[in-house]
């Protein structure tokens, strides 16, 4: 589990050249944004030629407004280990962290990049925290009390943001019509696509 907390810092920097991310089944992915029913929406069908997992991020390129998430993304605590061990969260709006451990524990995040802390909090056993992220990017997490436990957590603005299949696979459906960038942190690398929605179903490929 410390592997995951320096594969978040190698993508957040795009300075490492090898990491390998955890499986897809370890991550918890934001749900899918409410899009009003007149807007002209498509979908994106994609693909990344990655050795591992990839979180892919979809953000338009001219300024959007989107509706606010329906649910809040949750880690928990059990067993000594965080999970899941990748969350993905939308800047500006709530997470919650859990503790359904049988122990203290703290939550200690700070932002891989700039290592400015966001907070670290003790959550006794069947406590809840809710924090709201100021600033996208990948960031660190673990528990001072136990140092063993680690994961990470991926904040977007946007709330297109998904991680792609053991197959380098993603998709995104409902986006609407419009110019868009995909961005993919895999391997140790930072990736960009433009890509133009007009309805339908627009494939494309990040390499």
């Amino acid at each position: 589990m410390k592997r995951l907390a320096l594969i978040a810092v190698c993508v957040a920097a795009s300075a490492c050249s090898q990491s390998k991310p955890p499986p897809s089944s370890a991550v918890a992915e934001a749900p899918p944004p409410a899009v009003a029913a007149n807007a002209g929406t498509g979908s994106i069908a994609g693909h990344v030629h990655t050795t591992g997992a990839a979180v892919v991020v979809l953000e338009p390129k001219t300024a959007r407004t989107f509706p606010p998430q329906h649910d809040k993304p949750v880690m928990d605590q059990q067993g000594l280990t965080f999970g899941p061990e990748l969350l993905l969260v939308r800047t500006g709006q709530p997470a919650e962290f859990r503790n359904n451990d049988d122990t203290l524990h703290n939550v200690h995040v700070s932002h891989e990049e700039t290592r400015e802390p966001a907070f670290n909090v003790a959550i006794p056993t069947g406590g809840t925290y809710i924090y709201t992220f100021a600033r996208d990017g990948f960031y660190r997490v673990g528990c001072d009390i136990h140092p063993s436990m680690a994961a990470s957590i991926f904040a977007a603005s946007t709330p297109y943001t998904t991680v792609a299949d053991g197959g380098g696979h993603f998709s995104f459906a409902d986006v609407p019509a419009g110019s868009w960038t995909i961005t993919v942190y895999a391997d140790g690398k930072r990736l960009r696509k433009d890509v133009e929605v007009t309805g339908g179903v627009t494939n494309v490929t990040v390499e």
